[in-house]
């Protein structure tokens, strides 16, 4: 079984509903399915956090919500920023020790990242360097709306410069009324698999409510990313 790091082409284009999806799948498979997210910022009036606690509903191991999001800070800003309004730091190390250790009880970890993939986590680190510190093949998730294509493929860059494994990505729909919307997934379908020989692991639509994105994926291509 494979481990996977999910990030994103920027903030809130849909990383903790398509991690949710690959943990849904990798239950569905008999696998004991873990999410992780490290680093969250933004707490609800209750102290929830709600990536963590979809990660955390997600995952078919029997986990508690500090061991799904073991930093989890109150401002919903960037990382660094929101440690840094509690007097706290981003200690990368920890980090992936925690990774490690949860990964050892399951079969399949998704780690979510926070942000987009270079979002600091300190005035020396950032959510790239964590991606290459566990080195686990990375899934990106494409927000589908105007400028998406562009963010993609720097994004997916940025991957493959830190010798990382792009796995594969998914489309996930921000705007249902982008101009040319189906032309934009062709382009990205012909560009990852041109540049980078990356699969698309999905076409999510926008989704209402709390259906699921499970449904989306492409399961021959899962397969294979984790049971490679």
């Amino acid at each position: 079984m494979r481990n996977v790091f999910v990030t994103g082409t920027d903030t809130e284009v849909g990383k903790t509903c398509c991690s949710a999806a690959l943990l849904h799948w990798c239950a569905q498979q008999g696998w004991r399915s873990a999410g992780f997210k490290p680093v969250a910022a933004g707490l609800d009036a209750d102290g929830v956090n709600e990536d963590v606690q979809m990660l955390l509903a997600a995952s078919s191991l029997p986990l508690t919500r500090a061991e799904v999001g073991p930093l989890q800070f109150q401002a919903a800003c960037a990382p660094h920023i929101a440690a840094a309004l509690e007097g706290q730091t981003i200690a990368m190390a920890t980090l992936v020790q925690q990774a490690r250790a949860l990964a050892a009880r399951a079969d399949v970890l998704v780690v979510e990242g926070v942000g987009g993939f270079c979002v600091p986590l300190g005035p020396e680190v950032d959510t790239a360097d964590l991606a290459v510190a566990l080195g686990y093949p990375v899934i990106l998730v494409v927000g589908l709306r105007l400028g998406c294509i562009n963010h993609a493929l720097l994004t997916a860059e940025a991957i493959r410069a830190r010798g990382l494994l792009l796995a594969g990505w998914i489309a996930n729909t921000i705007d249902p009324q982008m101009a040319q919307l189906q032309a934009n997934i062709d382009t990205l379908r012909h560009e990852f698999q041109r540049r980078h020989q990356a699969p698309c692991l999905g076409v999510v639509p926008r989704l209402i409510g709390n259906a699921s994105a499970t449904t989306y994926l492409d399961a021959a291509a899962l397969h294979k990313i984790f049971t490679a």
